[in-house]
């Protein structure tokens, strides 16, 4: 891996393509490997918004390998002012503050319906907060049996933070699963992050298991 000095000033670091290193908006897909408080994320976009975000790892060739496992096509790019925009925010979050992601727009082509407005209500979960499997499915309006369906979108987010799948636990406050690099210690790590304990899934609805 090789580096360079990023939009912010900070070091971003990306195998180096010549070739394929272009303006974003000439592909259908870039994507670019960054540094945060907590390790390097991964961030890829298109025309139409962000499509893929990768939590961080301590390795940044194993978060590049990692993203473009999901998205194969994608060719590193200069990222547009507003994901570059999007860059800051994830970096801020990683190193305390609270973010609102909720205005940004996202690509989520290729999901099913109901993935969708799974990850529409989910969206709506706010800094410092949780619900459950459980929660979501009553917000849907749908029966509890659909709760395992719900653990499996969020266990296929392909943009974590963004859709908040790590403030969706499973019943009793219990962590559930989670998908990302370091698995549920990371899940953990940003809910302690935002103070968000645990125990604050008493509060809300419904239940899984």
């Amino acid at each position: 891996m090789d580096q360079e000095t990023g939009c912010f000033g900070r070091r971003i670091w990306h195998r180096v393509r010549p070739k394929r290193m272009m303006n974003a908006m000439t592909n259908h897909y870039g994507y670019i490997v960054f540094p945060t408080a907590l390790g390097h994320c991964g961030l890829a976009w298109g025309r139409r918004g962000i499509t893929r975000l990768q939590l961080p790892s301590a390795d940044a060739g194993e978060t590049e390998k990692l993203l473009l496992r999901r998205l194969p096509s994608s060719t590193i790019a200069v990222p547009e002012t507003r994901t570059r925009e999007v860059i800051a925010m994830v970096t801020r979050y990683f190193g305390g503050e609270a973010i609102d992601f909720t205005t940004e727009e996202l690509d989520l082509a290729g999901q099913e319906r109901f993935f969708l407005d799974v990850y529409a209500v989910a969206r709506q979960i706010g800094w410092g907060r949780t619900t459950t499997y459980g929660g979501i499915v009553k917000d849907l309006g749908l029966s509890m049996e659909k709760a395992r369906d719900v653990g499996q979108a969020m266990a296929k987010n392909p943009v974590p933070l963004i859709i908040p799948c790590h403030r969706v636990l499973a019943a009793g406050g219990r962590l559930g699963g989670f998908s990302a690099p370091g698995g549920t210690t990371t899940k953990l790590r940003m809910l302690d992050l935002e103070n968000a304990c645990r125990s604050r899934a008493d509060e809300a609805q419904g239940s899984l298991f």
